[in-house]
């Protein structure tokens, strides 16, 4: 059962009155998940963070969705996708569930993009089943190296989970961006819709859970290289060179092993979906064409 208080689900409503694609909501794998759908053109997935929700893509999907036909999930055991008690949330159930998504909403093979913890779902996708995809777009992506934040994240992060307070929250979030507060000044009510729908999330103890489960499954130890290596459709890397969660030595280190275009954003830390939309959305319409190299935006 959702849980989300009134304020949570306020906050929701608030940003899906400003976000122009239409929620639907889909059993996928036993899971009650709620999808963000539409646009125009061939298909593309996006799957978000740790902690976040389709909510945060807010700034990059108006632009995204002139060139794509956009779907974007909030995965198992986030947002307003509570995964019931009676069914187990093991990385197995995550791949069917992508695998089920896919199904039910791209009419062609579409391009998958995974950010943090969503990137190593779709890298570990990818990796099984890279026949259903037309390209692979992993943006400061989990699982290409172990989970070894910088210390002082770490310790920010770890206070947020032990005491979920509108003032750790911003702390944490503040470690994560360059330019917190230009952000929080661009977005205005729209960033009061994201704190307080992420600070309700992080509170619900069925989503608590869930962030611990999809942490073990898929963020906590390095994708063999063998299986990353099998990925057989383009794959392209984009990087915040200041992302405090997962090191940009890992993305580097990826491109040079594999051959896969590296963009890194100057001025970025570990949502540049949120603090440069602009440079992110770029570097996705170069993934589309295969032929590009890497860059620093």
């Amino acid at each position: 059962m959702n849980r989300t208080s009134t304020v949570g689900a306020g906050a929701r409503q608030r940003l899906l009155a400003q976000i122009p694609l239409t929620e639907h909501h889909r059993d996928l794998a036993g899971v009650p998940t709620a999808v963000l759908e539409g646009g125009e053109g061939p298909p593309m997935v996006i799957l978000h963070g740790l902690g976040q929700t389709s909510l945060g893509w807010i700034r990059v999907i108006p632009d995204l969705m002139s060139s794509w036909t956009l779907v974007v999930p909030d995965l198992p055991g986030q947002g307003a996708s509570e995964v019931p008690r009676d069914v187990p949330l093991t990385a197995g159930r995550v791949m069917e569930w992508l695998a089920e998504l896919i199904t039910a909403t791209c009419p062609a093979p579409p391009v998958l993009v995974g950010h943090n913890l969503g990137g190593a779902v779709a890298a570990r996708f990818a990796s099984a089943h890279g026949d259903r995809l037309a390209a692979l777009v992993l943006v400061d992506a989990f699982g290409l190296g172990p989970f070894r934040p910088k210390p002082r994240f770490a310790v920010t992060a770890a206070t947020y989970q032990m005491h979920t307070t509108a003032r750790s929250r911003d702390r944490m979030l503040g470690r994560c961006m360059v330019d917190y507060d230009g952000v929080r000044d661009d977005l205005g009510e729209r960033w009061d819709g994201i704190a307080d729908y992420v600070l309700d999330r992080a509170r619900t103890p069925a989503v608590r859970s869930g962030n611990r489960t999809l942490m073990k499954e898929f963020a906590l130890f390095a994708i063999p290289p063998a299986d990353l290596a099998a990925i057989p459709v383009p794959t392209t890397l984009v990087w915040g060179r200041h992302d405090p969660e997962t090191r940009l030595r890992y993305g580097e280190d990826a491109a040079v092993r594999f051959g896969w275009p590296l963009h890194v954003l100057d001025d970025c830390g570990a949502d540049a979906h949120l603090e440069h939309p602009d440079a992110l959305v770029a570097a996705l319409r170069a993934a589309s064409h295969p032929a590009h190299g890497g860059s620093r935006s």
